[in-house]
């Protein structure tokens, strides 16, 4: 993720680095007729573009380096849980729906694991405990504010430095010294050996298993971004396990058996859970490839043997998330270019697109584009035209709390201005719960009774009496994604009078049948 981050600077070079009613008050009201919450027909219904019902919408948080969160090393759990929250809530306020958190940046863990010591970004010692367990805290607040949360892994970072006497002793790079290649002052672990992707498979089944995600997330860190021109060490592993294949092929085989597996994984595991990878934004140059696209930089394919295409003609991934960090008009990596190019490559497969937006950038004066508070926003205009976009996410959350040149006010004004329900992905399974009972009115709070297997409830609302045919079809009469609490009742404060309409969502956004309320 950093690494494109700067790449998306200079393409060349790298680094590591969301009217009156007619029922009286405190009236219990009736579900409404199936026609009243769900159109008789799809086609009878003009879905407006302005308001999506369904639209990812995320941020990463990253760890690393405390590039986000926690600020700094060595804070009090209270202090740490404190600046998470008002991260979540800055989320919130924008109406994002989902979070994506880096839970292992280097072969260490943000929670309590039985394979990786405790990462140095808690507490700045590697394997020190941190006194308190963050994971199971920072699920339950993101699932508190109706916000999916996808724990991040990098597969391949060993240690942010090579030498590996400074780790803890029962450091997976400590036990078996042989899985590491030592590259340009840090370590890796070698992607060409069985043993480490058993390794990392492993790691991520164990969180899969043990803790309530809802996906699991890969940034762009596959082989090393090129750096001084080092040779990556891996020529033992090439010639054990190669099979006659040449490097390049071998190497990204070895990260295309990673992926697969992981999938494989994750699904038989909890198979809601969705996977994904967030891969650098350009996978071949048309010079190199004329099935790549119109742009001049670094080939993701070519250099980190990152090969995003495969991952989707194979269905190994839920989504694709590409991280198109340069601006419209960018010579050697346009955006208006790249966006049609990955839209192309999903088309018609099922796996998803979303787009990774440079949030970053904004402001920045070495690009004039950035300088301009409606360069992002224009990005989600653009997405618009091509249907297989169905999200974005902002890298990162630190220029979430900043709103640089106020772009997120303008983006929240002209695209997120209501909530969305996550997409839904085929294949992941769910079931929509049944329609909410017992919806009443009583002195300007809706309270419902609790719905079997509902994880949030959507509620919308229509001036007047009646809701007509298609009240529910896009966005335009969202008001709030209500996450479910472990109470009996549901409840949401309304703020006028009009026709309310409840519906039940299970925790991948299927949904039920709305049922109505009219207030005075």
């Amino acid at each position: 993720m950093l690494a494109a981050a700067t790449l998306a600077v200079v393409t060349t070079g790298v680094a590591y680095v969301f009217g009156p009613g007619a029922a009286p008050a405190d009236s219990e009201t009736r579900p409404a007729a199936r026609a009243a919450a769900r159109p008789a027909t799809a086609e009878a219904c003009q879905v407006n573009a302005k308001y999506p019902k369904r639209q990812l919408r995320g941020v990463w948080i990253a760890t690393v380096h405390n590039v986000d969160w926690p600020s700094k090393t060595g804070l009090d759990p209270a202090r740490q849980q404190a600046e998470y929250i008002k991260v979540l809530d800055n989320a919130v306020k924008r109406n994002l729906n989902a979070v994506f958190v880096q839970v292992r940046p280097a072969s260490d863990a943000f929670y309590k694991s039985p394979y990786e010591p405790w990462s140095q970004w808690l507490t700045g010692t590697p394997g020190r405990d941190p006194g308190w367990e963050p994971l199971p805290f920072l699920i339950a607040e993101a699932h508190k504010r109706g916000l999916e949360f996808h724990a991040w892994f990098n597969p391949y970072r060993a240690a942010d430095k090579d030498d590996l006497s400074k780790l803890p002793a029962d450091h997976p790079a400590r036990l078996h010294p042989e899985w590491v290649v030592k590259h340009e002052g840090r370590a890796y672990y070698n992607p060409g050996l069985p043993a480490v992707r058993a390794h990392t498979v492993k790691v991520i089944k164990d969180v899969v298993q043990r803790y309530d995600v809802d996906g699991v997330h890969f940034d762009d860190y596959f082989y090393p971004y090129p750096g001084r021109g080092t040779k990556f060490a891996d020529a033992a592993a090439f010639t054990k396990y190669g099979k006659g294949k040449a490097l390049a092929d071998w190497r990204r085989d070895n990260v295309n058996q990673l992926v697969a597996q992981v999938g494989k994984a994750v699904h038989e595991v909890k198979p809601y859970v969705k996977f994904g990878i967030s891969p650098f934004g350009i996978w071949r140059n048309k010079s190199s490839d004329p099935s790549g696209s119109d742009t001049k930089g670094l080939s993701a394919y070519d250099a980190i043997y990152s090969d995003a295409r495969a991952w989707i003609k194979a269905g190994s991934v839920d989504y694709v998330m590409p991280q198109l960090y340069w601006p419209r008009g960018f010579a050697v990596a346009d955006y208006a270019k790249l966006v049609p190019w990955w839209a192309n490559a999903v088309k018609g497969t099922g796996v998803h697109l979303y787009i990774g937006q440079a949030l970053y950038r904004v402001g920045a004066k070495d690009v004039a584009a950035w300088t301009k508070s409606g360069e992002l926003p224009a990005h989600l205009t653009l997405n618009r035209k091509h249907p297989e976009v169905q999200g974005d996410v902002y890298f990162s959350a630190t220029q979430l709390g900043k709103n640089p040149l106020g772009v997120l006010d303008k983006i929240v004004k002209d695209h997120y201005p209501r909530p969305a329900l996550p997409p839904l992905i085929k294949g992941l399974g769910g079931k929509a719960p049944a329609a909410p009972a017992g919806l009443r009115n009583a002195g300007g709070t809706l309270t419902w009774k609790s719905a079997p297997g509902a994880r949030g409830y959507a509620v919308y609302r229509v001036a007047g009496t009646k809701p007509g045919d298609c009240p529910t079809t896009d966005a335009r009469n969202l008001l709030a994604v209500v996450p479910a609490t472990g109470a009996a009742e549901q409840s949401y404060v309304t703020g006028s009078g009009g026709t309310y309409l409840v519906s039940a969502l299970d925790r991948l956004g299927n949904e039920g049948d709305a049922v109505t309320a009219v207030l005075p």
